[in-house]
């Protein structure tokens, strides 16, 4: 059998055993991935120096290395790429559009926004820079859905359209703030529009790691009234959902996901919009492939960050610009096939 049911309690969930079979290989792929950032770099830790250095005991600057820099990096490497995982997985099904992902929507440049806006007007501290992220995320979700909506409810095509001419006004404003911002404003904009992994905190890695598993779960739980919704409102009205109201609480969940991906890590493109599709392709589920999702996302960040600090060592690039040069190929690579299977 392809698919067996787990019972807890009251309810019970049908699982593809293709999907956990996946879902294992990939988080087996970011454990080895995980344990490599640890162990290596400019300061080099055998395994036996490592579980030393996150007991508290052995060499001390191997406790700086492991317990305070690559530990926290490695940790929020994996709760970005889940998060946009999960929210690219989500906007695709809303949207019934391979390139429905937050990238190409516009609420990542609405992030960006909030983000720029506070650093460049307000000079904001990085919490605040988050903060502002996170808002301005939201604003431009709502502005998106309320511009969408027709006839009481949003269609996705028009979400997709209404999202990318939203994205592009936006891209302008961030523009015109860092023309018009100081030198050092500008510089501290670039450098966090770029989307980078350096410095993580605890502090840091424990608020977003907490908040990125409650939105993990409601998306998870999100997954089938999703795939519902993919088969058309009439089908899944009659299988006992309220499209829009689905679709609402999707949005609302997917544009969490993604300003708190943002938030901790400023703008990384690809991997919202190419996670999804991969995960969908080694499953082959029918419907939003949520849990394979948010585990590709975590191994696409990981590996992702692993290249951008050794490329061109001891110089270290942002994880975004990694991130951004693979989508480009792929959005390419996508927009190619597509254009085949349409003259077929």
């Amino acid at each position: 059998m392809s698919e067996f049911v787990v019972r807890l309690g009251p309810l019970s969930v049908r699982v593809r055993r293709r999907a956990v079979a996946v879902v294992a290989v990939l988080l087996a792929v970011g454990a080895a991935v995980g344990a490599a950032a640890i162990l290596y770099g400019e300061y080099t830790s055998t395994p036996a120096q490592a579980l030393d250095a996150l007991r508290g005991r052995g060499d001390v600057l191997a406790q700086v290395f492991v317990r305070e820099v690559r530990l926290p990096r490695a940790l929020a490497a994996v709760v970005v790429g889940a998060a946009l995982g999960a929210s690219g997985a989500i906007f695709q099904a809303v949207s019934g559009n391979p390139l429905g992902s937050p990238d190409i929507i516009g609420f990542t440049v609405g992030a960006a926004t909030g983000a720029v806006t506070t650093i460049v007007l307000f000079g904001g501290t990085p919490a605040q820079v988050a903060a502002g992220a996170l808002a301005g995320g939201s604003a431009t979700a709502a502005l998106v859905y309320l511009l969408a909506r027709r006839d009481g409810g949003v269609a996705g095509p028009r979400l997709v359209l209404v999202g990318v001419g939203v994205g592009a006004v936006l891209s302008a404003v961030n523009s015109l703030l860092l023309v018009r911002s100081s030198l050092a404003a500008a510089q501290t904009a670039a450098v966090w529009l770029a989307g980078s992994l350096n410095a993580m905190s605890w502090a840091t890695v424990t608020v977003a790691g907490g908040a990125g598993v409650l939105l993990c779960v409601l998306a998870t739980l999100l997954s089938r009234p999703l795939g519902l919704l993919v088969m058309g409102d009439e089908l899944a009205g009659g299988l006992g959902i309220r499209p829009q109201g689905v679709r609402a609480a999707s949005i609302g969940v997917g544009v969490a996901l993604v300003s708190l991906a943002t938030a901790i890590a400023g703008p990384i493109a690809f991997v919202a919009l190419a996670a999804p599709q991969l995960a969908g392709r080694l499953t082959r589920s029918p419907g939003p492939a949520v849990a394979p999702s948010m585990a590709m996302g975590a191994a696409l960040v990981l590996c992702c960050d692993q290249v951008a600090q050794r490329l061109f060592a001891p110089v270290q690039l942002p994880v975004g610009v990694v991130t951004g040069s693979l989508g480009g190929a792929y959005m390419i690579w996508l927009l190619t096939r597509e254009v085949r299977q349409r003259r077929r």
